[in-house]
């Protein structure tokens, strides 16, 4: 067509006037000029771009072999005939094919079909060009982790029966390029459509299991983790998740950090109603245990070990917040132990697992726990001492003893209060950040009461 050779190892092929005047010519305006230059027109552009996701998300992919998947002529010729879709048409997407097959089988495509592919024309170059430039940002170690335009690329998983409430509606949407395990990148192996509500308990329950080194069951209803269980075995952690609140389990949806097998799945299904099971893999003994409940929902969220978003964002009415994910600060080290009582190594275990879980239960936040479970949640109030009452009634409810447990509060205590109520529990130590003006004040609480206290240094918010 352009009578001219690829050139350049084929960076430069369709750059040319012979195919642009054949895109962008318009018709009854530019037939003399076409003509003239003898560029012939052209009606349908189907392109398939360069793979830049697919090349990036390989983990030995070099720099270089990255950039010269950066697409040039495609995505400059999918934006010139949407331009001119006044009498071309574009196609980006291979369901759009049969529709577009049927108009021109009867005619031609109708003007509303074209506005409709060049919108998507220009969205799919539009997603491309954020996804090439959110890699190029990341790897020119730009300081500015916030630029001044901020340009995502999310391609559409699922359209979603509802949203929050069945008279709204809602998708789900992935993130381009490479990430980590995740509820938004699982496999659903069986079960019913995904909710919305399904997939933000799911979150919060994966993340949450996620967050242990040893296997975890997370039970999450209504974005709250009600019961955490860490054992030696899956089955064993579901046991202990279970426990924590079998009330509140009822619905729930859970997760594990390990994989499931059939003596897993049996036990759920023997003793609970659940909406969604989500684990790295599950057995096919498993899956075919499971199969008895066609419409539980199973998710295999794979390999952990994979890099995670470093960004998270919230959206407000007409903008969106963006922040650095809260990796969580680590139990494990860094603790500063405050008061004259000394935590025991059960205890600071205890301290250890009940702050991994205060993370992800909503502000105010309180966590009562012992021998890797939660025996108290108190979550999303007003005050912390309403907090702190909800996961003494929860731990009351279920007959759990406090006498030897801990407690984890995810922002310090702005009064003694908190600490009073905790010594009339039994609670023998608490974590929390510390930080507030009366510190002191709540230290010397603790000592009165003979209970030990580490501060962290880091607050969990969870709005």
């Amino acid at each position: 067509v352009t009578g001219f050779p690829e050139i350049m190892d084929g960076r430069v092929k369709t750059l040319h006037p012979k195919i642009h005047g054949g895109l962008l010519a318009r018709a009854g305006v530019d037939d003399a000029v076409a003509a003239e230059h003898g560029i012939g027109l052209i009606d349908l552009v189907i392109v398939n771009l360069y793979p830049f996701g697919e090349v990036i998300a390989a983990p030995d992919t070099t720099y270089e072999v990255a950039v010269e998947n950066i697409d040039i002529g495609g995505p400059a010729m999918i934006r010139a005939a949407a331009k001119n879709h006044a009498r071309v048409s574009v196609v980006v997407d291979i369901t759009d094919y049969e529709r577009v097959l049927d108009a021109w089988r009867t005619g031609e495509p109708s003007a509303a079909l074209r506005r409709e592919l060049a919108a998507k024309a220009f969205a799919h170059t539009a997603g491309y060009d954020a996804m090439i430039a959110g890699y190029l940002r990341e790897k020119s170690g730009a300081a500015e982790k916030f630029p001044r335009r901020l340009v995502l690329s999310f391609d559409r998983k699922a359209r979603l029966r509802y949203g929050e409430n069945p008279h709204q509606q809602a998708a789900a949407y992935v993130a381009a390029g490479p990430a980590g395990a995740s509820v938004i990148r699982s496999d659903q192996l069986q079960g019913k459509e995904l909710s919305f509500n399904n997939l933000v308990d799911a979150d919060t329950a994966l993340n949450c299991a996620l967050a242990f080194d040893g296997i975890c069951c997370t039970i999450v209803k209504h974005a709250n983790p009600c019961g955490v269980g860490q054992a030696a075995t899956a089955l064993a952690a579901y046991e202990k998740a279970y426990a924590a609140d079998p009330t509140s389990a009822f619905g729930g949806v859970i997760a594990f950090n390990h994989e499931i097998d059939e003596d897993v799945a049996a036990e759920i299904l023997e003793r609970q109603f659940v909406e969604v099971i989500v684990a790295p893999s599950v057995t096919r003994a498993a899956l075919d245990c499971l199969a008895a409940k066609p419409d539980v929902r199973v998710l295999a969220c794979g390999n952990r070990q994979r890099g995670a978003p470093s960004l998270a964002y919230s959206s407000l009415a007409g903008g969106l917040l963006v922040q650095d994910v809260d990796p969580g600060s680590d139990p494990s080290s860094g603790l500063k132990i405050v008061t004259r009582c000394k935590p025991t190594a059960r205890e600071l275990e205890d301290l250890r697992f009940a702050w991994r879980v205060v993370r992800f239960v909503k502000s105010n936040a309180i966590v009562f726990a012992a021998d890797g479970q939660t025996l108290g949640v108190g979550a999303g109030q007003m005050s912390r001492i309403m907090s702190t009452r909800i996961a003494a009634l929860q731990a009351e409810e279920f007959g759990f003893q406090l006498s030897q447990a801990v407690m984890a509060s995810d922002a310090f205590f702005p009064f003694r209060d908190n600490v009073d109520l905790a010594a009339e529990l039994g609670i023998r130590a608490i974590i929390q950040p510390g930080g507030s003006r009366r510190d002191a004040e709540v230290i010397e609480a603790a000592d009165e009461h003979g209970i030990a206290m580490a501060f962290t240094g880091h607050r969990h918010f969870r709005h």
